[in-house]
């Protein structure tokens, strides 16, 4: 245990914080400043001391305490032991004394490996092995990404017609409809890629799965707006785990997409006609598709493991290794941003992540990761464990309802709320953990100042009008890192997970703004615009007309709205665009269930489509549900 009586000789250590690190000696040490010390010295030297003020102040604060003894001994408890105390190194688990009786029992492990593997801890012995990981890992990413054409790449979301309106008039702007193969080539995992967003097919509404229509008839045959590499992945073409390669064929218009489940991916129905649909393949003349980002992984942690239990380097080149080897990792192989990785966007992150990466060696690995120089089997479990959890976010946080705290996000998606008060309840528990630690060294202050000065800031910029506040991962890394920069082994853990999740989010989305637009968080959700409304209704759709004379109505454009027109979408496909008022159906097929989404038009932009009206060949007409599709 630490004494809270400790002489000023044995102050904390952590008055360097933004310092050159002094060294420890047994002698007598030259005076440390805090930041504040250093500008009251430099004033004292400018100006004579004013001894009345500093009187007359110490008087106040003597009767101010005087009369609030309650809140003095509050402030106490804050404050700490004076002066500040450093905390002792955690002592090894390895390396204990168990005593029965009379008799000691030694366990003496980590004391017996340091020993064992000495005779690899040379530096040069290092740099050469770096050398080797450096060009091994070149031609990794090179077998990954690098050996397929670039045009046969697509992500996991990639389908051959957008949503809505985006395919234009007729769908003219996704042409060709058939007559045309591709080879392409997905990465891996695309089965856990999915609708953010509820996405309308027919007289259906899905979310939070890959988007798959149809599959289920005897050639396997797909809508056209499926996406691709999941329909592959359902097909038994590629494998989830491993990504491949494959070849479609466009077949154009086809009639009742069937329903189907396999390999884990379960494809939605649509009973109508669509135009452009795709069949897989048997082969491909494609090759090296397989994703090795498994075989990466696996590589580099055994890489990490190595630089904490054998070769050993000095804490902070072993930091900056486990920085380096995370970045990389995301931006070529775990989380790339684009297929095959843009190396040129790598880079443009890279040189700002090792700026924040030097401010957490300075604000808190330097003060926990040497604690554990003579326990390397400690620090490897400690650290790399949540090191690798962190970087590996996209999918050890796959299976919690939250893709971003976002409040929309959060309540749309079933088991969101729930999700969010679990983690700020583990969260709280662990920050006070951390602010009892932290209160031991009388260092509490000194963060809480930070801390409010933070919040006031995030406080203001959260009240800028027309921007929204987005705390990214990264960001949530970046503010509690400092608040672990104690040497305790929960801090430890703490440091590898959030250094892990920063890199995560920095090398797969880049330095987002901590402030976006509402554009910039809807995606493809609804625009929140008016919606029109349909005359037609079941009460007045006459289903004696013969179907080839029938005509469906809606109603004006409203007075002073700044609309002037509408975009009507038909089985999912735009076919009318204009100012009229009505739509025949004599070119439809009266022997299918047709879909009616109308919407109004702004100098050719749509807003929000209507939820469907159904027809079907009975006569039967379905009103639209509320609200927007």
């Amino acid at each position: 245990m630490t004494s809270t009586s400790t002489s000023r000789s044995d102050s904390s250590s952590r008055l360097t914080h933004v310092g050159e690190e002094q060294p420890h000696t047994d002698s007598a040490r030259p005076a440390k400043f805090t930041p504040q010390h250093s500008f009251e010295v430099e004033e004292a030297a400018l100006s004579p001391p004013s001894t009345g003020a500093k009187i007359w102040r110490r008087r106040l604060q003597r009767a101010f305490w005087l009369d609030h003894p309650r809140v003095r001994r509050v402030w106490l408890y804050i404050r700490g032991p004076r002066p500040k105390v450093d905390l002792p190194d955690p002592s090894p688990f390895l390396s204990l004394t168990l005593y029965a009786g009379h008799k000691a029992y030694s366990i003496a492990l980590e004391p017996a490996w340091i020993r064992l593997t000495r005779a690899f801890t040379n530096p040069w012995l290092f740099v050469v092995l770096a050398i080797g990981y450096i060009i091994g890992f070149a031609f990794f990413a090179r077998a990954q990404s690098f050996l397929t054409p670039p045009d046969s790449f697509i992500g996991c979301t990639a389908t051959y017609w957008a949503a809505n309106d985006g395919c234009g008039l007729d769908g003219q702007a996704c042409a060709p409809f058939d007559n045309a193969t591709f080879d392409f080539r997905c990465p891996a995992q695309c089965s856990s890629v999915v609708l953010q967003n509820p996405r309308t097919v027919g007289d259906e509404q899905v979310d939070f799965v890959p988007l798959i229509v149809g599959g289920g008839d005897e050639h396997r045959t797909y809508r056209g707006d499926s996406f691709i590499c999941a329909a592959a992945v359902q097909a038994g073409l590629i494998s989830d785990s491993k990504g491949g390669c494959a070849t479609l064929e466009l077949t154009g218009n086809f009639t009742n997409f069937l329903p189907y489940s396999a390999h884990g991916l379960t494809s939605i129905g649509f009973p109508t006609i669509f135009p452009l649909s795709f069949r897989f393949l048997p082969t491909t003349s494609l090759h090296s598709c397989s994703d090795l980002r498994n075989e990466a992984l696996a590589f580099n942690v055994i890489i990490t493991a190595l630089l904490f239990l054998v070769l050993r380097p000095k804490p902070i080149v072993l930091y900056w290794c486990l920085v380096c080897i995370g970045f990389w990792h995301v931006t070529l192989f775990s989380q790339p941003q684009a297929s095959p990785p843009p190396l040129d966007t790598a880079f443009q992150q890279f040189l700002p992540t090792l700026f924040v990466a030097y401010a957490f060696w300075r604000l808190a690995f330097r003060f926990v990761l040497p604690a554990f120089r003579r326990a390397p089997i400690e620090a490897s479990v400690w650290y790399l464990a949540p090191f690798w959890t962190g970087v590996l976010t996209n999918l050890t946080t796959d299976k919690i309802p939250i893709d971003r705290l976002v409040a929309s996000d959060i309540s749309s998606r079933p088991g969101g709320l729930t999700a969010l008060i679990v983690i700020v309840i583990i969260l709280l528990v662990i920050v006070i953990n951390q602010v009892r630690v932290i209160r031991k060294t009388g260092w509490l202050p000194w963060y809480l100042g930070w801390y409010i000065a933070g919040g006031l800031v995030t406080l203001v910029l959260s009240q800028l009008p027309g921007l929204e506040l987005r705390l990214h991962h990264y960001i949530l890394a970046m503010v509690l890192m400092p608040g672990t920069g104690f040497p305790t082994r929960l801090s430890a853990i703490y440091q590898g997970f959030l250094l892990g999740m920063f890199l995560n989010g920095v090398a797969a989305f880049g330095f987002d703004s901590i402030l976006q637009t509402p554009a910039d968080l809807r995606r493809d959700a609804p625009l929140g615009s008016d919606l029109p409304s349909f005359a037609t209704n079941s009460t007045t759709y006459n289903a004696s007309v013969p179907f080839q004379n029938q005509t469906i109505f809606w109603n004006p454009l409203p007075d002073g709205e700044g609309w002037d027109g509408f975009a009507l979408l038909v089985d999912d496909v735009e076919r009318y665009v204009g100012a009229a008022l009505n739509y025949s159906l004599a070119a439809l097929d009266p022997g299918l269930i047709h879909f009616f989404r109308l919407a109004f038009t702004s100098s050719g932009s749509a807003g929000d489509f209507t939820m469907p009206a159904t027809l079907y060949p009975n006569g039967t007409w379905i009103d639209p549900l509320p609200g927007p599709s």
